[in-house]
């Protein structure tokens, strides 16, 4: 069983590096109560290890516009530090994330295996 570190009431997340790639996965809801901490425990944790990584999104019940904007400011903090990173999620996040236009920017892939091997390439 998986270790999530409880983030807020609503949002829990955890990290593991596998092959030199994070994977952070998390569990509830990505809205503006958890944004701040969705924020900081990424780039808490990237400060100690600047490697690509995936965001795992596929455990979220709710995405609201506060969670995108979150999505938005980690990708912008990736394109600066030049970090690779992809985001998966179940078909709700996805057709959230596509609905407003944001798949290409946050390197959307449909599936754990896909953002992996991009990854590694």
């Amino acid at each position: 069983i998986e270790d999530f570190q409880r983030l807020t009431v609503s949002l829990r997340g955890n990290f593991t590096v596998k092959t030199k790639i994070i994977i952070f996965t998390f569990t509830g809801q990505l809205d503006a109560f958890s944004e701040k901490q969705f924020q900081s425990f990424i780039t808490s944790n990237l400060e100690k290890n600047s490697l690509p990584f995936i965001i795992d999104l596929s455990k979220i019940d709710f995405l609201d516009s506060s969670g995108l904007g979150a999505l938005v400011q980690t990708a912008k903090e990736c394109k600066k530090l030049k970090l690779k990173f992809s985001v998966i999620g179940n078909s709700r996040v996805a057709q959230t994330i596509k609905l407003v236009r944001l798949a290409d920017f946050l390197n959307l892939e449909e599936s754990f295996d896909e953002a992996f091997s991009k990854l590694k390439s």
